[in-house]
C-alpha cells in the first residue's frame, strides 16, 4: 500500500514538473507617480533632515478625546477572546493619560537620524543609522529594514544598535550594518498615496529609488509582515542590487501539488515532504494550528481589504479606540495564548511605554486609515493573483522562523517560491513582531545569514 503511494505521488510530481510548471518569469519594475495631480517635469530629489515633533495643542486633543471614551463592560470571564478586554483597557488608558511621557519618548525616537526624501510624488520617510564605531579599513554593510502593520519604524529601535554596533552589545563583529528603515507609504510620516494602487511592487520599486539615491549600489533588505513582502518585491525587480533577502515571515502557501500533498499527508508521512519535527508540530492538526487559527485572526484583513476608510473612520477619531485595535494585536500575534489571559500578555514581551509609543505614531500622524488601505491595494484584487505571486526569488534568502507566528511556512514550502535558501532557522522562542519582540535571536539571525552569503 505504501509503494503504491509513493508510486502515486511520484509519477504526479513529475507530472507537475513538465506539464503545469511554468518558465521563470522576472517582475519589471514599472514606474508611478502617486502625489496629487499631474507629474511634474523635474521632481526635488534632496534629502532633507526631519525631526519628529509635537504641538501642546496635539496632546490637549489627544488627552480631551481620552477623558470623554465611552466603555463597554466586557463578558464575564472573556478575557482577550471577544478582543481588548476594556476592563484591562482602562489601566492601559490610565497609564497612557497620568503615568506616560510622550516628551521623554521622543527623545528616544528622535535619538537616531530621521531624513524624507521625494519620491514618486510622495515624501518618504526613513530612519538611516550608520555604525558609531566602524574599525579602520571596514566598510558597513547596508540593509534596508521595513515594517508592516500594525507596526512602524520603532519596530527596529531595539535592533538597530545590535546590528550598527555589535562590539558593544556582545555580539559577531565580523559584519557591521548600515541600517535603513523607511515607513511604508501612508504610515506615519510617509506621505499618503493621492492615487488608486499604491500597491507593494510600487513601494518597493520606490525603496529601491530611495537606496539608489542613497548611494547603494548593492544592499541586504529584511522585514517581516507587509515587509516581508516588499522585500520579496524588492529582491524580484532588481536581482542584481539585492545582495540577500532576509524574513521573518514567508507567505509561501501550497499551491502547487507537491506541497498541497504534504498537508494531506504531511502529518502522517512528513519525511516524505522533508517536514521536520518542528514543522509537524506547527502545522497540525491542520484544521485547528492553520484554518481555525487563521480564522480567528483575520476578520481585520478582510475589513481593510475592502473597506479600510469606513472602518478606519472611528479610529481615527478615538485614540483609545485605535490604542485598543492596534495593542490587541501586539496580544494575540506575539502568542496565540495571551487571549486567554485578563492582560492579553502585553507586557510579557513589551513595556507599555513601546506600545504606547507605536500607538503615538499612527494617532499623531493620524495614518491609520491609509496605512489600513494597503490591504486593499495589495489583497482588494484577489489573493494570489498578482504577477509577483508568480514570480520565482532568485536572490540568496534566509528565513527566520519563529514559533508564534501567524502561520508557519516549512521549507519545503517556501521553496516553491524562494529558490535560492541558504538559511532557513527554527527560532526558540517569539511570534510576528520579531524584531520589538526579540531583538538579539533576529540579529544574531541577520549575521549569520549574511555571513553565508559573504562567503559564497
Amino acid at each position: 500500500m505504501l509503494l503504491e503511494l509513493l508510486l502515486t505521488l511520484g509519477v504526479a510530481a513529475l507530472l507537475y514538473h513538465f506539464i503545469f510548471r511554468k518558465k521563470n518569469e522576472t517582475l519589471e519594475m514599472g514606474d508611478g507617480w502617486w502625489g496629487p495631480g499631474l507629474r511634474p517635469d523635474n521632481e526635488d530629489e534632496e534629502i532633507h533632515p526631519f525631526k519628529i515633533e509635537t504641538t501642546d495643542e496635539e496632546l490637549k486633543d489627544l488627552f480631551d478625546r481620552i477623558e470623554h471614551t465611552r466603555y463597554t463592560e466586557p463578558l464575564e470571564g472573556s478575557r482577550f477572546n471577544y478582543g481588548f478586554n476594556s476592563t484591562h483597557l482602562r489601566k492601559v488608558v490610565d497609564y497612557w493619560r497620568n503615568s506616560f511621557s510622550w516628551r521623554k519618548q521622543l527623545d528616544i525616537l528622535n535619538q537616531f537620524p530621521h531624513f524624507k526624501t521625494k519620491i514618486e510624488g510622495l515624501d518618504i520617510h526613513f530612519v538611516h543609522v550608520k555604525p558609531p564605531h566602524l574599525p579602520e579599513g571596514r566598510t558597513p554593510i547596508p540593509i534596508i529594514m521595513v515594517h508592516g502593520w500594525p507596526g512602524s519604524f520603532y519596530e527596529f529601535y531595539k535592533i538597530i544598535p545590535l546590528l550598527t554596533d555589535p562590539g558593544s552589545h556582545g555580539l559577531d563583529t565580523e559584519y557591521i550594518f548600515e541600517v535603513i528603515c523607511p515607513s511604508i507609504p501612508g504610515y506615519s510620516f510617509s506621505e499618503a498615496s493621492h492615487k488608486q494602487g499604491c500597491e507593494s511592487v510600487a513601494v518597493a520599486r520606490i525603496f529601491y529609488k530611495l537606496m539608489r539615491r542613497l548611494g547603494f549600489r548593492e544592499f541586504y533588505a529584511q522585514g517581516g509582515d507587509w515587509g516581508s513582502l516588499i522585500c520579496t518585491n524588492l529582491a524580484q525587480i532588481a536581482p542584481n542590487q539585492v545582495k540577500g533577502l532576509h524574513i521573518n515571515m514567508a507567505a509561501a502557501f501550497p499551491t502547487k501539488l507537491p506541497q498541497i500533498l504534504s498537508v494531506v499527508l504531511g502529518q502522517r508521512f512528513p519525511g516524505l515532504f522533508g517536514l521536520q519535527d518542528e514543522d509537524v508540530r506547527r502545522l497540525f492538526p491542520f484544521f485547528k494550528k492553520v484554518v481555525s487559527h487563521v480564522m480567528k485572526e483575520s476578520g481585520y484583513m478582510h475589513l481593510q481589504a475592502t473597506k479600510p476608510d469606513t472602518a478606519g473612520c472611528g479610529l481615527n477619531n478615538s485614540p483609545v479606540g485605535l490604542a485598543a485595535y492596534i495593542l490587541e494585536k501586539f496580544s494575540t500575534w506575539t502568542d496565540p495564548d495571551f487571549r486567554d489571559h485578563e492582560d492579553g500578555g502585553l507586557e510579557r514581551k513589551f513595556s507599555l511605554d513601546d506600545l504606547l509609543t507605536n500607538v503615538m505614531i499612527y494617532w499623531l500622524s493620524g495614518s491609520i486609515v491609509s496605512s489600513m488601505r494597503f490591504y486593499k491595494e495589495v489583497i482588494g484584487k484577489g489573493v494570489g493573483t498578482a504577477k509577483h505571486d508568480k514570480v520565482p526569488v532568485t536572490v540568496p534568502t534566509g528565513i527566520a522562523s519563529f514559533p508564534n507566528e501567524l502561520v508557519h511556512c516549512p521549507p519545503f514550502w517556501a521553496k516553491q517560491k524562494y529558490l535560492s535558501i541558504v538559511s532557513f532557522n527554527y527560532m526558540p522562542r517569539g511570534g510576528h513582531f520579531a524584531a520589538f519582540e526579540e531583538p538579539e535571536l533576529l540579529a544574531k539571525d541577520i549575521q549569520q545569514f549574511v555571513g553565508k552569503v559573504q562567503r559564497k
